[in-house]
Parts: C-alpha cells; sequence; structure tokens
C-alpha cells in the first residue's frame, strides 16, 4: 500500500446515485448531505460520472451563461429560470452529469490526491475498488486536514 496518513480518516461514506435517477432525486440526495457532488452509478453499479452543485446549476440554468465573462446585462430572475427548466426535474441525472471525473482506486497515496485537487477542478474525488465506489475525499476535508498539519508543525 502507498504511503499516507492524512487522507485515511478523511475517506467518507457517500449516497450514490443511479444514472437513470432523476435530477430531482439526485438533488434530494445531494441536499442530505453535506457533500459538494455524489458519485453517479450505471447499471453495474460503476462510476459513471458525477453530479453536484455545478451540475445541478448547469441543468437550471440557461446553457449560454457557462460561455458568458459578464451576465449582468441578462435580466431574469430566478423564478425564470426555475420555470423555464422546470422539465429537467424528471430527466435523467446522466444528461447533467459530469463524466470527465477522476477518481483513485484504494491504493491511493496523500500526494496523488493533492496533485489531482491541484491539476483538477474537482471538488471530491471518488474510491474506486474494481470499479465500484467505496467513499469519498472532498478537497474542503483534504485542504482542512493538510492545513491544521502545517499549522501544528509551526
Amino acid at each position: 500500500m502507498s504511503p499516507r496518513t492524512v487522507t485515511d480518516p478523511l475517506l467518507r461514506d457517500t449516497p450514490l446515485v443511479h444514472d437513470s435517477d432523476t435530477v430531482a432525486h439526485a438533488v434530494v440526495e445531494l441536499l442530505g448531505t453535506d457533500l459538494p457532488a455524489l458519485p453517479v452509478i450505471d447499471q453495474r453499479d460503476r462510476l459513471a460520472g458525477i453530479f453536484g452543485e455545478r451540475e445541478f446549476l448547469e441543468a437550471v440554468f440557461p446553457g449560454y451563461l457557462k460561455h458568458l465573462k459578464y451576465a449582468a446585462f441578462v435580466k431574469r430572475s430566478l423564478e425564470d429560470a426555475l420555470e423555464k427548466h422546470r422539465e429537467c426535474r424528471d430527466e435523467p441525472v446522466s444528461k447533467y452529469m459530469n463524466t470527465e471525473h477522476v477518481d483513485v482506486g484504494t491504493d491511493f497515496s496523500d500526494v496523488q490526491v493533492a496533485e489531482i485537487f491541484l491539476h483538477h477542478r474537482v471538488l471530491l474525488v471518488p474510491v474506486i475498488d474494481d470499479g465500484r465506489v467505496t467513499g469519498v475525499i472532498t478537497r474542503a476535508d483534504f485542504f482542512r486536514t493538510v492545513a491544521e498539519r502545517f499549522l501544528g508543525d509551526g
């Protein structure tokens, strides 16, 4: 096993969302946790993607928003956006999930997790054993632990 000490206590259990579940179901599951995103699994229970805060916002707000550098000229209210995109409630989460996820095997090292958080814009890293999710490590938990260790050494 690779050397690690920081991430062992950070491995968290997580609810899993199926790629066929509705966006509404995924949002309910997400709101029931303190996680920024949840792993999405396919019909074989293998990691298929990630659905979280960002993917939800992309489902609810118009697609062109992520291409704008400035949106103050767009004068729509939240209620307008929610009404216009209400149909996404019943759509499968697979339509909106992020499939460009990164994950680690159970033999991961602390340095490998640090590299992922440094080079990828992810808020959590699923830990995979034979394609199945065994837990997640969040960037916030990783940051807090490394920062506390850093300050404790000073």
